[in-house]
């Protein structure tokens, strides 16, 4: 598997490293575009119930978007540190350390892969609760509902927003360390 990965990367680096820079523009700047642009407008909405409404039927819009970013980010991710051999250059095959700074740099990557991993199950659990909401708001049950997004829009994005971009700028470093 290892081979295959580093001889997929070798043949396709221009566009598997296009793929995952484009998965996570589309879906930081999503995120970005939804809690500063849209709240905003949600927020002139004077009917709770149609504000609610609103904010559910946009989450779910956002999430079917990243989504497929997501699942790209991440296989992509996987293609591009083995197949730019992070590890061979760190590591010996016993596990000891044979560069200071190949490891510096394999730390990095495992760093950015684990941020974009956190995010992606705050993502999941984004949905589950924004289909939560949407049941609720279904049943009548605003308050309920208001209390399911309201987490979401307060910390969940936010919290998402600012691991995106240290990732994306870890990103930056690793392509500018060498």
């Amino acid at each position: 598997m290892k081979e295959f990965l580093i001889e997929l990367f070798a043949d396709y680096r221009t566009p598997i490293v296009f793929l995952h820079v484009v998965s996570a523009v589309v879906w930081v700047g999503g995120m970005i575009a939804m809690k500063f642009a849209a709240h905003a407008s949600f927020m002139q909405i004077e009917s709770p119930l149609h504000r609610l409404e609103r904010i559910s039927q946009a989450l779910k819009r956002l999430f079917i978007i990243v989504s497929p970013f997501v699942i790209i980010l991440i296989i992509t991710a996987v293609i591009m540190g083995v197949g730019l051999g992070f590890r061979a250059a760190a590591v010996d095959a016993n596990g000891n350390v044979i560069d200071s700074y190949a490891m510096h740099i394999y730390n990095i990557v495992h760093a950015k892969e684990t941020i974009w991993m956190v995010m992606a199950a705050n993502l999941g659990v984004m949905i589950l609760r924004r289909n939560k909401a949407q049941k609720l708001l279904e049943k009548g049950d605003t308050a309920g509902a208001k209390k399911a997004l309201e987490l979401i829009g307060k910390y969940m994005v936010p919290v998402n927003i600012i691991l995106g971009i240290i990732a994306i700028y870890l990103g930056v470093t690793l392509r500018n360390a060498y």
